[in-house]
């Protein structure tokens, strides 16, 4: 009979921390990048493969680097707020840049023919820039002020409300940092 509450003792304890890791939630979790400067990227994009995007070329603008996948519910149901950033802010003082996470460009294609939008979409091959920025899964989206640091970080599909709070408070910080 002892013998077997060791296994019994190790399955229980395993069970219990399969339960703590599938309860947790990954808005909560910190992100060792914000008040850092954003880890630099230079990706090929995603309609023009011998064409590429660094996060250099943003300089100065508040960006927002959203990891996403054709396959992710989530990510359907946060397009429409991606959309409306492009339409509110444009692409001169707010950049969305949306990076292809584990997907095949061809299905990130068909999906924004099917969802549409208008920014610039990057690929990850290897997932190196997921892994640079520390991403627990799609979607992810981090905030980046004008200075080039890590502002927030949400993971999940964003609102309006939390895109436009911390947009606007972005813009503030840049217009300030203008006015010195």
């Amino acid at each position: 009979m002892l013998v077997w509450l060791g296994p019994v003792a190790v399955l229980v304890s395993l069970l219990l921390l399969l339960r703590w890791g599938l309860t947790r939630d990954v808005q909560t979790l910190p992100s060792a990048l914000v008040g850092k400067p954003a880890p630099q990227f230079n990706l090929a994009t995603l309609y023009v493969p011998a064409d590429s995007l660094a996060l250099a070329d943003l300089e100065g603008r508040v960006t927002l680097v959203n990891f996403w996948a054709s396959w992710c519910i989530p990510c359907v149901h946060e397009h429409p707020v991606l959309t409306h950033v492009t339409e509110t802010w444009g692409q001169d003082s707010v950049a969305l840049v949306g990076i292809l996470f584990q997907d095949s460009p061809e299905n990130g294609k068909r999906f924004m023919e099917q969802y549409g939008g208008d920014w610039p979409l990057l690929t990850d091959n290897g997932s190196t820039t997921a892994i640079s920025y520390g991403m627990y899964g799609v979607p992810e989206t981090f905030f980046i002020g004008a200075d080039g640091v890590v502002a927030r970080r949400h993971a999940g599909a964003v609102t309006w409300d939390l895109v436009e709070s911390t947009v606007d408070s972005l813009l503030r910080a840049r217009r300030d940092l203008g006015s010195q």
